[in-house]
């Protein structure tokens, strides 16, 4: 997605089945990583912490490239609304002014501050291919490298979200490879962090392009610790187009979050009720689009108005306060201190991929029962 004028988001109007069989083939086995994990790593499919909670995001976008001045205040109001993780617009500095090293350490301090696992993304990338002054995932690598300094050692805190929605409609079947290149850059490069990728088709993957090929990526991760991220849009416009595509992930034990998502947009109407409540009953993330400064034409997609976190859109108030909204189902990273009891007063399940045959939501640990975070018993 992109805030700035002019607007450049373009989106596909229909949404496709292509590559369904792919995903399956070959994935299972990838039960864990390949080497000991470091900080927010996968897991069987399953996002966790370092000590093995499972971590299910729930939060908002912020975008830091266009409004630096509004980061701070935005990132304690956001924390303030229940959120459990931000995702951060950088710029690696093709398309607007390049972010930091400095300003992204300072980002990563006030997410620490404000009790936020912080997903850095590199927006520059956003429509490769079809948009003429997009950023490659190759230029997106050569900018962490070249802030390397302030991420390593933050892998408790930080997921770095390679490159914002690389490729648009126009060569998009490049899209596996050039993942798979970018992925073994920032290992070799020595990064140990969860990385994040994003669909192509503009994040929307309407071809299928992601969904066939994600267990090649994943595999051509040397530590297995890449997490999937689907933009839903007016593409996933019904329950069955959302369910489909992110069970898809989860049958085949593939780790997925709804990196961004709205009420509405341009290109067709998203089912945001069946994308919130897919992602609770699956237990997976979702990041809703965004926290204030839409222009172009969307901004319905505002979170709150004027950046003011007492004036909430209907948009906002859906995020945060309705049905399996963030208010009532985020819970806090244990690194920060996260409770280790459910509401019902049972302990959590310390392990997160917990023991659960009857999908109940209930565990056995340590002699006594606990329950699985983000399942049908914590409530």
């Amino acid at each position: 997605m992109t805030l700035s004028v002019p607007k450049i988001l373009r989106r596909a109007a229909t949404a496709t089945t292509a590559g369904m069989a792919g995903l399956a083939i070959a994935v299972f086995g990838l039960s864990g990583t390949a080497h000991a994990a470091t900080g927010i790593h996968v897991s069987n499919g399953r996002i966790l912490e370092s000590n093995g909670n499972d971590f299910v995001m729930r939060g908002i976008n912020h975008a830091h490239a266009w409004y630096p001045a509004r980061t701070g205040s935005s990132l304690a109001a956001i924390k303030a609304k229940g959120a459990n993780t931000v995702r951060v617009v950088l710029s690696s500095g093709q398309r607007w002014t390049r972010t930091s090293a400095s300003e992204v350490s300072s980002i990563i301090s006030q997410c620490k501050s404000n009790r936020l696992i912080c997903v850095l993304e590199a927006h520059d990338t956003t429509g490769y291919g079809e948009d003429g002054g997009a950023a490659t995932l190759s230029q997106a690598v050569d900018y962490w490298t070249g802030i390397k300094s302030v991420l390593v050692g933050q892998e408790n805190y930080v997921v770095i979200n390679i490159g914002n929605e690389p490729y648009g409609n126009t060569n998009y079947t490049q899209w596996t490879s050039a993942t798979q290149q970018a992925i073994a850059r920032m290992r070799s490069a020595g990064f140990q962090h969860a990385l994040m990728v994003d669909a192509p088709n503009w994040g929307q993957d309407w071809s299928g392009t992601m969904r066939a090929n994600a267990s090649a990526v994943f595999n051509a991760d040397p530590a297995r610790n890449t997490i999937f991220s689907i933009h839903m849009y007016g593409v996933y416009d019904t329950e069955a187009e959302v369910r489909s595509y992110l069970n898809a992930f989860v049958n085949a034990r593939l780790p997925i979050v709804v990196g961004e998502f709205g009420n509405n947009h341009s290109d067709g109407n998203p089912d945001e009720d069946a994308i919130m409540a897919t992602s609770q009953s699956l237990r997976l993330g979702y990041l809703g689009w965004s926290w204030s400064g839409n222009g172009g034409g969307v901004e319905y997609l505002d979170v709150v108005s004027g950046f003011n976190p007492n004036q909430l859109t209907a948009w906002g108030q859906r995020l945060i306060h309705g049905s399996n909204g963030i208010a009532a189902t985020s819970r806090q990273a244990t690194v920060y201190g996260g409770s280790g009891t459910a509401p019902n007063g049972y302990p959590y399940c310390q392990n997160g991929s917990a023991t659960d045959p009857d999908g109940d939501g209930w565990g056995w640990e340590s002699s006594r029962s606990c329950v699985v975070r983000s399942g049908p018993a914590d409530r």
